[in-house]
């Protein structure tokens, strides 16, 4: 069954702490992303895209979202508009707060940064090791359009068509 990814109180208030990440969050966006994807380099003959990515110029494009936890970065999400439909990048969780609805959260926002700029279609991919993935993003109604590599990485390559408002 689909789920409506904006349905809960906890969506709402993830939702409304996202702020857009800023220069210096560049040392706590390398850290979250060595937590929430260290646990798949057992899986890998390398680290995870986002574990090796440079994130001051993507932060300079404003592309980063983030969420702030007492410690540090609780999650991250980057995407970017494109023609025809919004692009997710990444999404990261924390390992101590995956779980919590975040990363369903962070879909949520995602569809309704689509919607603000009138695109009915959200694309995006995992690495075809991360199969919690393949569920989570199937049970929020995304369907997998193909499988393939890029950059020397197995992906997976999911697509959701929104309702038009």
């Amino acid at each position: 069954m689909e789920r409506s990814v904006a349905s809960s109180a906890e969506d709402h208030w993830a939702i409304a702490a996202l702020r857009r990440a800023e220069p210096p969050d560049a040392i706590a966006l390398r850290d979250l992303m060595q937590n929430a994807y260290g646990l798949y380099l057992p899986r890998m003959d390398r680290p995870p895209a986002p574990m090796l990515q440079d994130y001051h110029p993507v932060i300079a494009a404003g592309l980063i979202h983030v969420l702030d936890g007492e410690t540090g970065l609780d999650a991250a999400i980057v995407g970017e508009a494109q023609r025809d439909h919004m692009m997710v990048e990444t999404v990261a969780v924390s390992r101590s707060q995956q779980g919590n609805g975040i990363g369903r959260a962070l879909m949520a926002w995602a569809e309704r940064q689509a919607r603000l700029r009138n695109l009915t279609v959200i694309r995006l991919y995992t690495n075809a090791v991360m199969v919690e993935n393949i569920p989570f993003y199937q049970g929020l109604g995304y369907r997998i359009t193909h499988r393939g590599q890029d950059q020397g990485y197995q992906r997976i390559y999911f697509e959701k068509h929104l309702p038009a408002v």
